[in-house]
């Protein structure tokens, strides 16, 4: 999808939901960000790093994290919203996302801005 750096959040909202409505599980899909942290991942966060890593590993529901979060595991569907970050963290999300969705990967962002740090 086609976004911006101020609506690839929402952008990757929209793609979560449509995933669902379209029978996917919440357990497959894992959200990737390459800026700040989705809202979602920056609530659970202040409960503790231990409580948030703890959700990911029980993987019953949609996970949101950083593009580069080490710990984040493979999951069949992982939509990568580009909402900033530096040309260097932007340029590492999109091979990170790759790596980590076993079957679907949805973008949402700049496709030109991409392009120009590949």
């Amino acid at each position: 999808m086609s976004a911006t750096v101020a609506t690839a959040v929402s952008a990757a909202d929209d793609a979560v939901d449509n995933l669902l409505d379209s029978g996917r599980a919440p357990t497959d899909i894992l959200v990737l960000t390459s800026g700040d942290q989705h809202p979602w991942a920056q609530h659970e966060l202040s409960f503790g790093a231990e409580s948030y890593w703890r959700q990911q590993d029980e993987a019953g529901d949609v996970f949101y994290a950083a593009a580069t979060a080490a710990q984040a595991v493979k999951r069949p569907v992982v939509v990568l919203a580009m909402n900033d970050g530096t040309d260097e963290a932007t340029s590492a999300a999109l091979p990170a996302a790759l790596a980590l969705a076993g079957e679907i990967l949805v973008f949402c962002g700049d496709p030109e801005r991409v392009n120009t740090l590949m």
